[in-house]
């Protein structure tokens, strides 16, 4: 059994360690709030892109001399994936979340014959991944959890993206992160980029006669040519934002656990420290008793 001075020791360790977790809770919410609106802020921007692009992807069909962010190569055999973690730990189960996911995705392709290589962003992806699976990563890119991220970090992602793309050296490329839903569910989202996925109509709206009729200045080939390298940047840098606020999220759920389990350790610990000193307490008055009826 441990010693009243052994557990005094342990129950202001857990205490200053509770204070600690207790002042990252609250940052992470201070950051949260901020981060969220950015992330919902740009959902609508990143979802009107994809159905302008949709639109003329749609008035370009069949034509020859398609941009290869919109057709691809016209191959499957490269595949790029583009996990996307945070730079720091603490935050529960959000990276091995990614990093589980982009591990079966790898094993599937794999086991299809398909080549596969990786660019890391965010530190903690690119330690994991490193671990295992270094020849297979091109490029990687670190410092995603800074407090405002710019808009540069998804535009030079986007450009080296593309670069290999009209290289020859990837065909397809994959967004792996996680989707903020709220402050305790991030859900692991695969997001093609390249070729890119053109959103269909619905069938409602194909049937209708009141469906609107565009016509595009420029003509839509130039239009295409110029938006989709801005789409990819758009996309990478909604999945960002998207990361961001995840990351705070599950940062802010994880220190709250580990305040609670300090609570309630120690409690536990002041339980014992309680009997244990009662009970040295009862000794020490049982030796008196039985000392003072010796005499």
């Amino acid at each position: 059994m441990a010693s009243l001075k052994e557990l005094r020791a342990r129950i202001g360790s857990i205490k200053s360690t509770r204070k600690i977790t207790s002042a990252m809770k609250m940052v992470a919410a201070a950051k949260l709030r901020r981060a969220q609106a950015s992330a919902e802020a740009a959902r609508p921007y990143a979802a009107a892109m994809r159905r302008m692009l949709g639109e003329l992807a749609g008035a370009t069909k069949g034509e020859d001399g398609a941009p290869l962010l919109l057709a691809g190569t016209g191959q499957d055999k490269v595949h790029l994936l583009v996990p996307m973690t945070s730079d720091r730990g603490l935050c529960g189960g959000f990276n091995s979340n990614v990093h589980r996911l982009t591990v079966q995705t790898i094993r599937r392709l794999q086991s299809e014959g398909k080549t596969v290589r990786l660019f890391p962003v965010g530190r903690r992806a690119l330690n994991f991944f490193t671990r295992d699976y270094a020849d297979l990563i091109v490029d990687h890119v670190i410092g995603t959890s800074a407090k405002e991220i710019p808009f540069s970090v998804a535009s030079d992602l986007g450009d080296k993206i593309n670069a290999l793309l009209e290289a020859g050296e990837i065909d397809v490329c994959t967004l792996v992160f996680n989707k903020f839903r709220n402050a305790m569910t991030q859900v692991p989202t695969c997001q093609q980029l390249v070729p890119m996925v053109v959103e269909e109509a619905s069938g409602t709206l194909e049937a209708s006669n009141d469906v609107a009729q565009y016509e595009f200045e420029p003509d839509e080939a130039t239009l295409l040519a110029m938006l989709l390298p801005r789409n990819l940047q758009v996309q990478i840098y909604a999945s960002l934002l998207e990361t961001v606020a995840g990351e705070n999220g599950a940062r802010m759920t994880a220190m709250d656990n580990a305040t609670r389990n300090a609570g309630r350790t120690i409690d536990s610990l002041t339980q014992v420290y309680n009997r244990t000193r009662q009970t040295n307490i009862t000794n020490e008055l049982i030796e008196i008793i039985s000392g003072a009826q010796a005499v």
